[in-house]
């Protein structure tokens, strides 16, 4: 039997040192036959090997648009491994497809197209590399028929980079991993199938497809994948039609292949309760906040985040695993906005104050908070007036493309007390240039510091910072 070529994917997903995800979605074939039952079908092998696994299968289902993600267990730690995946008709249940794993003739991508991955490390002391970045702004153009392909420019970038030897172990996309309402309030995205289309088209184009297919990819949201700001201009009616599709595009596209779900074997199961999760790579620890769908606004019951995602987030902080701290929040958390005051962590003081207090209290090192939105990069520390041993780090690295421009400088209160009660007086500071392009961010860390150096969307240095801890 012949495997078709997947339309959206294959990515590669969560990555520890024994287990990694791969999501594919069927291809246009699936149109109109939502009465056929479609499967899909992954192999894998150590790099250098002759012998392949035996294949794993997996139901497309109509309800995820054609989508599956595969676990792979069993893996050794720090290992390459090649893989092959496809997708097929088959009026049989997904035990009864088994019997055709003999019988398989895998596609073949195009020949720069590389399926493969690499395990994690089993230790908590390996340095990584990372590329971080948010904000991919793709306009649909000509009703629809056409998307901008701009914004790919960064991931080509990094694909040469690789190619150049600077390995990469994860890609961090942490927001606005699509524009829904990419024209402002002219025709946003509002139904299921146009949220679904856009993610189709964003995440099929060439180079980033081609770096996931590769590269450990984790995502959060921000805003723009329901519409600007949300929620302050949600109707009831938004939150019952638009949020509920746009949430269940997200599920499908950004967190089946992400930690989040448990797995059952060779398959992922259950249903989501929330949407921050956390994870561990080497040196480093990561909790990636859900900094979007848990705002309250009403006044006297404000907050960015439930209490069980803060809870969440204190206990990990105080794990004492002795790791590196990286905590993604779609929006930054310090310093204070001169404009555009009204949807970072500076309209919701008492939580971030919550934060930064716990962090001090608790005498916690080698924190970094990894943010996005703000249309610009740079690097920044927080300190506390009247200790000198209180030092948080911030990156923030956006956008991958924005055509419009960009924020800069004046927009921030560096050097100004943050906003918050008590007498704790947080005092932020610019440590790095501000990068006002569209940009990504290269992370590499170790126990002992991170050097964060920034490239333009075509691949450019633009600068670099180290943060000791």
């Amino acid at each position: 039997m012949k495997l078709n070529w997947p339309s959206v994917g294959p990515i590669v997903g969560a990555t520890g040192p024994d287990e990694t995800r791969v999501f594919i979605r069927a291809g246009k074939e699936v149109l109109g036959q939502d009465q056929r039952r479609c499967f899909g079908a992954l192999r894998w092998r150590q790099a250098g090997s002759a012998a392949w696994s035996l294949p794993i299968f997996n139901k497309l289902s109509p309800i995820f648009d054609f989508s599956c993600v595969f676990v792979i267990q069993g893996l050794a730690p720090e290992t390459l491994y090649e893989y092959q995946v496809g997708w097929f008709f088959a009026e049989a249940e997904l035990a009864g497809v088994q019997a055709l794993a003999g019988d398989l003739q895998w596609p073949a991508p195009e020949p720069d197209f590389k399926l493969s991955f690499t395990t994690g490390p089993s230790g908590n002391t390996a340095p990584r590399r990372y590329i971080v970045g948010s904000c991919r702004y793709v306009l649909r153009l000509f009703g629809g028929n056409f998307f901008d392909d701009r914004g790919d420019k960064a991931f080509r970038s990094v694909l040469e980079q690789i190619a150049g030897g600077q390995s990469v172990d994860a890609l961090l996309m942490i927001g606005d991993q699509i524009y829904a309402d990419d024209l402002k309030g002219l025709a946003p995205d509002q139904t299921l199938d146009q949220f679904l289309e856009r993610y189709r088209a964003v995440f099929a184009q060439e180079y980033i497809r081609k770096l996931m297919a590769r590269v450990p990819t984790y995502m959060i949201l921000d805003d723009h994948e329901i519409e600007d700001n949300w929620p302050v201009e949600a109707t009831s009616s938004d939150r019952t039609s638009k949020y509920i599709w746009a949430m269940h595009a997200y599920q499908i596209y950004q967190c089946s292949h992400s930690p989040l779900f448990p797995s059952n074997g060779e398959r992922i199961e259950g249903t989501l309760s929330h949407f921050w999760y956390s994870f561990r790579d080497g040196c480093a620890d990561w909790f990636v906040m859900d900094s979007r769908t848990e705002r309250v606004l009403e006044a006297g019951a404000r907050r960015m985040v439930n209490d069980g995602q803060m809870g969440a987030l204190l206990k990990w902080l105080d794990d004492g695993s002795g790791n590196v701290k990286f905590i993604v929040t779609s929006v930054p958390m310090f310093p204070d906005m001169k404009s555009d005051k009204n949807d970072k962590w500076d309209a919701f003081p008492e939580q971030r104050q919550q934060i930064l207090d716990f962090i001090h209290s608790k005498r916690i090192r080698k924190v970094v908070f990894v943010s996005g939105d703000v249309h610009c990069s740079f690097t920044s520390e927080l300190r506390l007036e009247g200790d000198d041993d209180f030092l948080v780090h911030q990156i923030v690295s956006s956008s991958f493309f924005w055509p419009l421009p960009h924020m800069r400088q004046s927009s921030f209160g560096f050097g100004d007390v943050l906003k918050g009660k008590g007498n704790q007086r947080y005092v932020g500071a610019l440590t790095s240039e501000m990068h006002s392009k569209d940009n990504f961010a290269r992370i590499e860390v170790d126990q002992a510091s991170a050097v964060v150096t920034f490239y333009e969307r075509k691949g450019n240095a633009l600068g670099s910072a180290t943060l000791a801890f």
